[in-house]
This record gives C-alpha cells, structure tokens and sequence, in this order.
C-alpha cells in the first residue's frame, strides 16, 4: 500500500507519540529494590508498516521492556552510575520486530531510583558498612589470638588466667601441644593461597621424618635441588639445616 507524504508523517508521529517517555518498574540485584525507567523508542523504517500503528507500538514497547528487565536485574542499585550506563548501552542497539518485512528502531533510557528505593538504599549500605566493620575486628580478634596460642606457654598462661585458683588440673603438655598445633594451623585470609599451601605441604613433609638421619638426607637432597636450580644462597640455608640451625639471612642474588 501507498501512502502519501502527509500520510505517512501522521503515521510517523501517532508511533512517537506511543514510544516517548513510557515508564517501566525495573527489578535490581537487590530484592526489593527496583528502578524506574522511561524508555524513548525511535522506528527507522519508514512506513507503510505490516501491523497497525497500535499493535505496532505495543509490541515495540514489550520487547524493549524485557530487554531493559533482563539486563537491570543484574545491576546493583547502590551503582546507580554504572546501572544506567549499562542499561543504555543494551537498549541503544539496534532491534527489528519479526514482522514482513522487518521494522527496525532503536530506544534510549533515563534510569533512576524513587525515593523509597532511595532510602533502602542508604539503609543497606549504612548495613553493610556495620556487617564490614564488625566482620574486621572479628577477624583481627580471630588472627591475634591463633598467633599468640601457638605458644605453649602462652596457652598456658591464658589456661591459667581463666582458671587462677585450678593449679592442680593444669593441662598435660600433650594436650597444649595438640592445642597449639591446631592454632598454628590457622591462616588468615590474605594467606590462604597456593603458595602458603605449598609451604604447608612442605612443612608436614619434613615432619615426616623424625629420625635425624633420615631429616639430614632430606635437607642434603633439598640443598641438591636448590643448587641444580641456580639458587646457592638458598642452597647454603638448605645446607646450614644439615647441621641443625638455621643458615644465614642473606638475600637472594639469582646467580
């Protein structure tokens, strides 16, 4: 069908007229915390279009809807920033409708928060900096005394301040080794990595062998390595154990 030119601007601005500034409720990350948005749709084909003005607007105004809803749950409202870069940018491309033939638009999105969501914003974040803060010290409590327990005498010490008028149930020294081998087993998060695991497991093997023979062939095959590897000073600590003290602290020269 033929339009004529004043035909087709009428159908032109009936479709702006549906497409501008219509409102959609968003969802966020948060549950219960959700954006507002007005999305602007644009039609580039030109008319005639396959589907009357209406049904036409409606299924534009659908598909940018779960568009903007598929791509806003994931965004976290407390970013509003970041939210309204990333749903403008998915609802900026170009979309046909699968129509005969293809009517192609394109949208733009304002994103913002209503006074409510602002609120349950500044509430969970005024939460998490609590949670954060609380978390830290307890983590710093936690850290401080697994490093002092490791110490014998200083489990004993704690055993005795809880308990200063028992001197005669003092723990067996079996039972503050056990105590504070399980506390020297503790790593802080920052340390739970491959390379303090490794150092575990290094660790353990060389407990392994109680007989002094056999922990002297293990440091002499250590200092083997380390030497074969191009690591003398490393070889000379090594070396240094043999002898049952430590080597000395000299750096590393890579030589």
């Amino acid at each position: 069908m033929t339009l004529s030119r004043w035909s087709r601007r009428r159908v032109r601005r009936m479709l702006r007229r549906r497409l501008s500034r219509f409102e959609v409720r968003l969802p966020s990350k948060v549950p219960g915390i959700g954006f507002t948005a007005r999305i602007t749709a644009t039609v580039i084909t030109d008319p005639p279009y396959p589907e009357r003005t209406d049904d036409l607007a409606a299924a534009i105004r659908a598909t940018l809807r779960k568009a903007a809803y598929d791509v806003s749950r994931k965004c976290d409202p407390a970013d509003l920033a970041t939210a309204r870069d990333t749903c403008g940018r998915h609802l900026a491309s170009r979309r046909s409708l699968a129509t005969e033939p293809p009517v192609e638009y394109e949208a733009v999105l304002t994103l913002d928060l209503l006074p409510d969501d602002q609120a349950a914003v500044r509430s969970l974040l005024a939460a998490q900096r609590r949670q954060a803060a609380s978390d830290l010290l307890r983590r710093q409590t936690t850290e401080a005394m697994a490093e002092e327990l490791t110490h014998p005498a200083a489990l004993l010490v704690r055993w005795i301040e809880q308990q200063p008028d028992d001197w005669k149930n003092l723990p067996s020294p079996e039972t503050l080794r056990k105590i504070t081998e399980a506390f020297s087993q503790y790593r802080p998060e920052a340390e739970r990595t491959v390379e303090y695991a490794a150092l575990e497991v290094i660790r353990e093997f060389l407990d392994s062998f109680q007989d002094p023979p056999q922990r002297r062939m293990v440091y002499e095959v250590l200092a083997a390595g380390m030497r074969h590897a191009q690591r003398p000073d490393h070889a000379a600590k090594a070396e240094a154990l043999v002898n049952g003290h430590p080597g000395p602290s000299a750096p590393e020269n890579g030589s």
